[in-house]
């Protein structure tokens, strides 16, 4: 797990923004999760997000029923990830926490260009980095944009922060209640059981790096600095042998 002054990239859920509202940008939820970042920050750790843009357009979803080709809706869905981003942006902000937006979409006037070493530079000010625009390339998820991310600037942990979700569980815990969540899981496991944790190039990219993973409710209270100071809040995935949770039933997540 990371410790106090460590690197931190946190994968936001982009649904998760959307409160019970299932679209757009619920401004409670916003506020919630920039007081988390703030604690967080407060206790030293230098943090990067990636958020995603399922709260506005999915690209997958959309060329999926046919509304759009696949490289036109994987566009559309960068782009929803810079509004999220904006958001997100002006809500740490308030807290009055320094914030460098980077996109690897040209977005003159809004944010600057991905340049890792500056974005390492903002985060040793003790500036939070968000990084828009996913990839900027087409058929890639915000999840390998986060893993890439995270790579690219030395994080020490990737915390997939999930939307109602707190971990990584043998079955969908909404479709199958008895099913069991995993404390620590292996990259292995993980991918040939593909379960749950992000798509499967973001899994191979962070087990090629060593990179651990963090999987957890963004909604569970204190919840990013209390995985960040060692909590078992989750689902810990990476180079460990696996070991299946033997209390809480699915039923009972939050």
């Amino acid at each position: 797990m990371a410790e106090d002054g460590k690197r931190t990239l946190l994968k936001l859920s982009g649904e998760a923004l959307a409160g019970e509202e299932r679209f757009g940008i619920d401004a409670s939820i916003l506020e919630f999760v920039a007081t988390q970042i703030k604690a967080a920050h407060d206790l030293g750790h230098q943090i990067a997000i990636v958020v995603g843009a399922g709260n506005i357009l999915r690209g997958s979803a959309v060329s999926g029923n046919g509304s759009m080709d696949r490289v036109t809706g994987d566009y559309a869905g960068m782009l929803a990830t810079i509004i999220n981003s904006l958001a997100l942006q002006d809500a740490i902000e308030k807290t009055g926490v320094g914030v460098c937006l980077q996109s690897a979409l040209k977005v003159e006037g809004i944010a600057g260009p991905f340049v890792c070493r500056q974005a390492v530079e903002e985060m040793e000010r003790g500036h939070v980095v968000i990084f828009a625009g996913g990839t900027g390339n087409p058929y890639f998820t915000t999840d390998t944009a986060a893993a890439l991310r995270a790579v690219q600037i030395g994080a020490d942990v990737l915390l997939m922060a999930k939307n109602k979700v707190d971990g990584v569980y043998e079955a969908n815990p909404r479709e199958e209640p008895s099913a069991r969540r995993f404390v620590t899981l292996s990259y292995m496991e993980a991918l040939t059981r593909r379960l749950a944790v992000m798509d499967g190039a973001a899994l191979a990219l962070c087990m090629a790096n060593s990179l651990p993973i963090m999987v957890f409710d963004l909604m569970a209270p204190n919840g990013i600095t209390r995985v960040l100071q060692g909590e078992k809040l989750g689902t810990y995935v990476g180079d460990v042998d696996t070991v299946m949770a033997s209390a809480q039933p699915a039923a009972s997540s939050s």
